[in-house]
């Protein structure tokens, strides 16, 4: 490979890079109120603007953020620069994932205790909480549709019976999500020995 092609393939490669960087950098910035609000605009971002993933995919590896421990956004964004570029990518994505949040904390603890007593900043948040529950349910919608449209009574029942042990019985997210994934797990085992 002669040294021009060589250079196009790595400045390709750093722009790439720098391209994941400032997206999670610029989302994380720009979230507030946890990691079902990144989603939603990695979604949008990743899914409709610049269709690098399909819907299924954004809906798999959201699955798989949620099934680790840990920040839901920063899980998020290691899953998805892991998708496109590897263990460098999720390097990549993770540190434009958790610099925003370090850099404005580190930033806000210096001021605490003037923001804490001050009555507009009081009402600020607590606007912004109700901007945040909107955002949530968004993609709490969002991921109803796309398993309703799978058609498939299995998936539906599914997230039905973990609504219902939620919300009913109190059942803990850990359970549910290993439960879902033994049982997701079993059906994919049971459908491809009937193949």
């Amino acid at each position: 490979m002669n040294k021009q092609k060589k250079d196009r393939l790595l400045a390709g490669s750093l722009s790439m890079y720098w391209k994941l960087f400032t997206l999670t950098f610029s989302l994380s910035a720009c979230t507030f109120g946890g990691g079902f609000v990144i989603i939603s605009m990695i979604k949008r971002r990743l899914v409709e603007e610049l269709h690098w993933f399909s819907e299924e995919e954004m809906l798999d590896m959201t699955a798989i953020a949620q099934s680790a421990p840990g920040a839901l956004g920063v899980n998020i964004a290691v899953v998805v620069g892991y998708r496109l570029k590897k263990f460098s990518g999720a390097l990549v994505c993770a540190l434009g994932a958790v610099l925003p949040p370090l850099i404005i904390l580190s930033i806000l603890s210096l001021c605490y205790n003037q923001f804490r007593k001050n009555h507009y900043v009081a009402i600020a948040l607590q606007v912004m909480r109700a901007g945040v529950a909107a955002v949530i349910f968004d993609v709490v919608l969002s991921l109803i549709r796309n398993i309703l449209k799978t058609k498939s009574i299995f998936f539906i029942l599914l997230m039905l019976s973990a609504f219902l042990a939620t919300v009913f019985f109190d059942v803990s997210a850990i359970a549910i999500l290993l439960f879902c994934g033994t049982a997701g797990f079993l059906n994919t085992r049971l459908k491809t020995r009937k193949e």
